[in-house]
């Protein structure tokens, strides 16, 4: 009986140290990471039409034209991909309230792909840059004998004739821990950085909707500028 009674203790207690192992072998592995999302993701766009608060009705399908190849979740989304998404939000400037304007992008698609997004219209651009004169001790070549700059009556292509940049070396425009291809700088004509819209501020929601907000003036968006739309956890980050 003793022995039954001992053995029973024994089984028993070999089964409980096996699950306090076998817990102390999950807790000691890592973590699983998260599978990647869209997080922190922003675009530099080019508004295919003109956007005005309470004229452009919510609803109305929007396109836009990335300025900058973008990496998305490893996929590179190339320059001139378009983006689609909605009007969300569009009021008119009154005497008791601001003008409201917020728009949503659920979508990239280029030539050969397409990947699903959630991004907002933002209070960021990118403005315009004054072009520099060239710099004629830099070595370029000259624009009358290089056919790659004949091109707007023998200037480098661009909408104001800028200054042709330097030719990049073989490594130029990649990282160089990874090797993969780094997104260019925004078009040559536009800042390398981006600034805020003035008398325009933004108001993001609980569930990452950003919308657009000004005392001053109906918001309006052209098809010149260069806009930031992002996912909401940005929209309000400096660079």
């Amino acid at each position: 009986m003793f022995s039954n009674t001992a053995s029973k203790t024994i089984a028993a207690g070999h089964t409980a140290l096996a699950v306090v192992l076998a817990s102390a072998a999950l807790l000691s592995q890592p973590t699983p990471a998260p599978p990647s999302s869209s997080a922190g993701l922003e675009f530099p766009v080019i508004m295919r039409q003109n956007v005005a608060a309470g004229t452009t009705p919510v609803g109305t399908k929007i396109q836009a034209k990335l300025a900058v190849a973008t990496l998305v979740n490893g996929v590179v989304v190339p320059q001139d991909a378009i983006l689609s998404g909605e009007v969300s939000e569009s009021v008119a400037k009154s005497a008791t309230g601001p003008s409201r304007l917020a728009i949503r992008m659920d979508s990239v698609q280029w030539k050969n792909g397409s990947v699903p997004i959630k991004v907002y219209l933002t209070a960021w651009y990118y403005p315009v840059t004054t072009p520099t004169n060239p710099d004629l001790s830099s070595g370029l070549p000259d624009a009358a004998n290089n056919p790659r700059l004949r091109t707007n009556g023998g200037a480098f292509p661009g909408p104001r004739n800028q200054t042709p940049p330097p030719f990049p070396g073989p490594d130029a425009g990649r990282d160089k821990d990874t090797g993969v291809p780094a997104p260019p700088a925004p078009a040559s004509d536009i800042s390398k950085h981006r600034v805020l819209m003035k008398n325009v501020e933004s108001r993001r929601n609980s569930g990452g909707t950003v919308t657009l907000t000004s005392k001053r003036f109906n918001i309006k968006l052209d098809k010149q500028t260069t806009y930031v739309v992002a996912t909401g956890d940005r929209a309000a980050s400096p660079d």
